[in-house]
């Protein structure tokens, strides 16, 4: 039961590092992330979690949003980068103290 908790909070709970990850190596649909997420990660967000992570990272600058064709793609930002190796450098250090 712990496990499955921690899991959880570190997944689901907390989509953004890893849709910035994504992101981090090319820009890429919505529906197209959530798909990548979970062949990349081995988990996938509910329908709408990404679409709300992905605003909530737009409205702070994290990410960007352009229209291909009819599609919106989303991008990660020098910021979003940032953000991203902060978050690599937190769990390096989580994982470090744990040992």
């Amino acid at each position: 039961m712990p496990m499955k908790k921690l899991e959880k909070n570190n997944t689901h709970d907390c989509l953004w590092p890893y849709i910035l990850r994504i992101l981090k190596d090319k820009p890429m649909h919505a529906y197209v992330l959530r798909n990548e997420i979970e062949r990349r990660f081995g988990f996938r967000p509910g329908k709408v979690t990404a679409y709300r992570v992905l605003y909530t990272l737009r409205k702070k600058g994290y990410v960007e949003k352009r229209k291909e064709g009819m599609k919106q793609v989303y991008t990660i930002t020098k910021k979003g980068n940032m953000l991203l190796k902060e978050a690599v450098k937190f769990y390096t250090s989580r994982v470090k103290i744990l040992r």
